[in-house]
């Protein structure tokens, strides 16, 4: 930690310990961490050619489609503070999960502020890369899952595939609506 109390080295944090948004906020490394119920999760590396256009790609057909909406799509890196999802907003120092999606589309303004999304957005894209895609399909479904973000979609450019999930109402988990 430096005279300011930030904390500017990631070899300074104690992977074991449980983290807040709070000390999320007074990290400034280079490294790109998400952190997931406390827990911090290294980002991978900045993600190749093929990734990168198929976010360019959505991005633009979905902000085509939004023009006339109240929705709004953001790309990473962009904070988003999950919670679950019966609980209202919350304090820096209670929410333990920050994620930053490929791709999210949030439509209610109240959940965005000068940090990223506050809340569980409408919609969230992950594009899979080398050495994420159990981090997607796990942990990152469950989450979201639990926050209450109404469709989730998982791409896999390897495969080639969207594996659309949508959350069901009734039962508050995701359902596999299509796959492409």
């Amino acid at each position: 930690m430096n005279a300011s109390g930030l904390i500017t080295d990631f070899s300074k944090l104690d992977l074991n310990k449980l983290y807040t948004y709070a000390d999320y906020l007074t990290w400034r490394f280079e490294q790109s961490v998400e952190l997931f119920s406390g827990k911090v999760f290294p980002m991978s590396p900045a993600p190749k050619v093929k990734h990168q256009r198929i976010a360019v790609r959505l991005t633009k057909y979905i902000a085509v489609f939004l023009d006339q909406s109240t929705c709004e799509i953001f790309v990473a890196p962009f904070d988003v503070r999950l919670y679950n999802a019966h609980l209202s907003a919350l304090r820096h120092e209670e929410i333990t999960t920050v994620v930053q999606p490929d791709l999210c589309v949030i439509c209610d303004s109240q959940k965005l502020d000068e940090l990223g999304g506050n809340g569980a957005p409408d919609w969230v894209i992950e594009i899979l890369s080398e050495g994420n895609s159990k981090k997607e399909m796990r942990i990152k479904y469950e989450l979201y899952e639990a926050a209450g973000v109404r469709e989730y979609w998982v791409v896999d450019p390897e495969h080639e595939t969207v594996h659309q999930f949508v959350l069901d109402e009734a039962t508050h988990k995701f359902r596999v609506q299509q796959i492409y």
